[in-house]
């Protein structure tokens, strides 16, 4: 017999799926996907047969696919991020938002810790806010927990949508207060190196029907944190493409002096005059600098 399910969670080759008729079984995969080069991960649409125990014969295709945090088909990326302790490195959120952009994935920022650091708090909303993006400041207060809540049940029903950000930054206790049934893991930081001890050891989903009490389809997702991005390894696209992954920089494209211009540096650059008069937050335009010679600089066989 053959069922149809998604994945919820992968550790040690034992995973979790959650079938069409709301039961959760716990698999293996078939050795054929380790012979394949694939591996399953959580927010697959799966196949799975019953014939004694249960097995995952089949993935789906992928809308999506991230390698970190490892996760499938997702829609909207919560991108949280602290105000302060630790700072915030502004290039790896945008590489973040890059990649959820060229993915076709809704990137969200979140600035937490907004209670230690409130102005700089929203410094950074609005640099993310010019870029079009919806954000989210979190004070750890029960109203903006609760501002979040509703996003989630309105904008989000139905989707894959998962929480990300470095180690350290809240993202544990933010969702433990917005979903207190989930009783995530949080920690502290680490007082040597300031930054945080990693409390989610794998990406999990969560029905959304499970969290509001309702009808409400879909998954939230919490994953590891991490510290660093490698972006190299998430070269998905070319440097011809990276104006196309900040979309701010929409409304000038069309306005340079010269045709073929790379918006770093150029004479007559309406990107770059767009910079001068603060249209354009100086930061985004600094990690689209650093992407540019990146990906410029990353040989096709490399990749």
């Amino acid at each position: 017999m053959e069922h149809k399910g998604t994945l919820l969670k992968g550790v040690g080759g034992l995973y979790t799926v959650r079938l069409e008729n709301g039961e959760t079984v716990a698999c293996r995969a078939k050795g054929a996907f380790r012979h394949d080069g694939q591996k399953p991960m959580a927010g697959d649409t799966v196949t799975v047969t019953d014939e004694g125990d249960f097995r995952i014969a089949e993935i789906g295709a992928r809308r999506n696919a991230l390698i970190r945090p490892p996760i499938a088909n997702l829609d909207v990326l919560f991108i949280t991020f602290a105000a302060a302790r630790p700072d915030p490195v502004l290039l790896n959120i945008d590489k973040l938002t890059c990649i959820a952009c060229h993915c076709g994935i809704r990137p969200v920022p979140i600035v937490t810790k907004a209670d230690i650091a409130g102005e700089r708090a929203e410094e950074l909303a609005q640099i993310y806010r010019k870029a079009g993006f919806d954000v989210f400041v979190s004070d750890g207060g029960a109203e903006g927990a609760e501002r979040l809540r509703r996003y989630l049940r309105d904008r989000c029903a139905g989707c894959i949508s998962c929480f990300a950000g470095a180690s350290g930054v809240g993202k544990s206790t933010l969702m433990t207060s917005l979903f207190p049934s989930l009783r995530l893991r949080t920690g502290e930081l680490s007082e040597r190196i300031g930054r945080g001890k990693h409390t989610t050891r794998a990406v999990e989903l969560y029905p959304l029907s499970s969290l509001f009490g309702d009808d409400v389809g879909g998954y939230i997702a919490d994953t590891p944190g991490f510290s660093l991005l490698d972006f190299v390894r998430f070269d998905f696209f070319g440097v011809e493409e990276l104006p196309d992954v900040f979309p701010e920089l929409a409304p000038y494209l069309g306005g340079c002096r010269y045709t073929g211009c790379t918006h770093l540096r150029e004479e007559g650059c309406a990107v770059c005059r767009a910079v001068e008069e603060g249209l354009i937050p100086k930061s985004r335009h600094e990690s689209f600098v650093s992407l540019y010679h990146d990906l410029k600089n990353k040989r096709k066989w490399d990749k």
